[in-house]
């Protein structure tokens, strides 16, 4: 079947709460909504063509009679709100328990193995913001060679090094001494890579971090379409987060070089699907409540979205989603338990509203029945109601 699909999944880029969002201490957490009031209302045209704001109301984008895609929100179903549950959710697996968080550091034990089997003493196993962390222990690294470890709201195990002090394959294989460590009862989501460079005052982190999560627990999207023989290619961290099954490759610098590899792929890619993360609204902006900064890194992407529209061919359906959200706004700078926009585009797609579904994994099982899988995971497909 030659057909092509692209999940393309703006990192934190949340549409309002979900039924459960106080549960998980969010109330009030809304990143489109709040932005655009933050902003005095939101400017993005293309989106707006598109029926982004016939999904839920945004100051200053307003609803369209005839918007160029289907349109609609997804509820998140499994517990967590951490960019490996979501983009497990919308390939058909969901979680009945969060990962575990560790808000007081990681157990003594397993930071004391954690150094014996990679030669090096921790310094931190804090919680904190990684440019926070790096600017309090960078001094102390440097003199020490000592690794910093640190963590979050989120269930990850963050390693902080500078490249001149630990090179980076040596971060990297302590990242792959800590996976082999985290195993029951600490299955923690991710261990991250999070080398920087400089000095004092001019410390910065670089592109070469790197992400290795737990294996996803059954069968998703990615693992069917490789037992039917279908390409799948990446953009961004998402071979990370299913730990490299059925998926290699596609790492970016950042969202501008993230949409000239999409391109790329539009233009000269196989037949098959094209999985694909943004990552620079929640990193970069949403966990440093940079309102400016993510509303132009959503101008910016809004200003791509004809070229990635026009690049599709016949028989190609484009999803724009999130994973979470990530509220600028709010005092919190993790992430946010929230619904997530979806529109579809392409050629074939009629126009309409694909409503309030209960589950990202429904995103999923119309991706798997476009490209003619029996699998739908967790999820119900919505494509005989877009496609022409």
């Amino acid at each position: 079947m030659a057909r092509r699909a692209i999940i393309l999944v703006l990192d934190g880029v949340g549409i309002g709460p979900a039924p459960d969002t106080a549960a998980y201490g969010d109330a009030g957490s809304d990143t489109l909504g709040n932005l655009s009031r933050a902003v005095g209302g939101l400017v993005l045209p293309n989106l707006q063509r598109a029926g982004l704001g016939n999904i839920a109301p945004l100051a200053g984008v307003v609803p369209t009679d005839a918007p160029s895609a289907a349109w609609g929100l997804m509820e998140p179903r499994s517990a967590g709100k951490d960019s490996t549950t979501g983009h497990w959710e919308i390939a058909g697996l969901h979680l009945a328990r969060p990962f575990p968080t560790y808000p007081q550091g990681f157990p003594a034990d397993v930071v004391a193995e954690f150094a014996r089997r990679t030669g090096r003493p921790v310094i931190g196993n804090v919680v904190g913001s990684g440019t926070a962390i790096i600017e309090t222990y960078a001094d102390e690294h440097r003199r020490t060679g000592a690794w910093i470890l640190y963590t979050s709201a989120d269930s990850v195990f963050q390693l902080a090094a500078h490249e001149e002090t630990i090179p980076l394959e040596e971060l990297y294989r302590g990242c792959q001494v800590a996976r082999e460590l985290l195993v029951a009862p600490h299955d923690v989501s991710r261990v991250i890579a999070r080398p920087f460079v400089g000095g004092p005052g001019t410390w910065r982190r670089t592109a070469n971090r790197k992400d290795v999560s737990i294996e996803p627990p059954g069968e998703t999207l990615l693992d069917a379409l490789a037992a039917a023989g279908i390409a799948r290619s990446g953009v961004g961290k998402v071979d990370d987060l299913f730990a490299c099954r059925g998926l290699r490759g596609g790492h970016t610098r950042d969202n501008a070089e993230g949409v000239v590899r999409i391109l790329d792929w539009l233009r000269t890619g196989p037949d098959g699907l094209l999985f694909a993360n943004l990552v620079d609204f929640d990193q970069l902006h949403g966990h440093r409540n940079d309102v400016p900064g993510f509303y132009q890194a959503l101008r910016d992407f809004d200003a791509v979205l004809p070229d990635l529209s026009a690049a599709l061919r016949e028989d190609d359906l484009l999803f724009i989603t999130a994973d979470h959200g990530n509220d600028p706004t709010t005092p919190s700078t993790d992430h946010s338990r929230e619904c997530v926009p979806v529109l579809a585009l392409g050629r074939r797609v009629r126009p309409v509203a694909i409503g309030r579904r209960r589950t990202f994994s429904d995103l999923g099982a119309t991706v798997a029945e476009w490209l003619g899988l029996a699998f739908r995971g967790r999820g119900t497909s919505f494509l005989p109601a877009i496609i022409a």
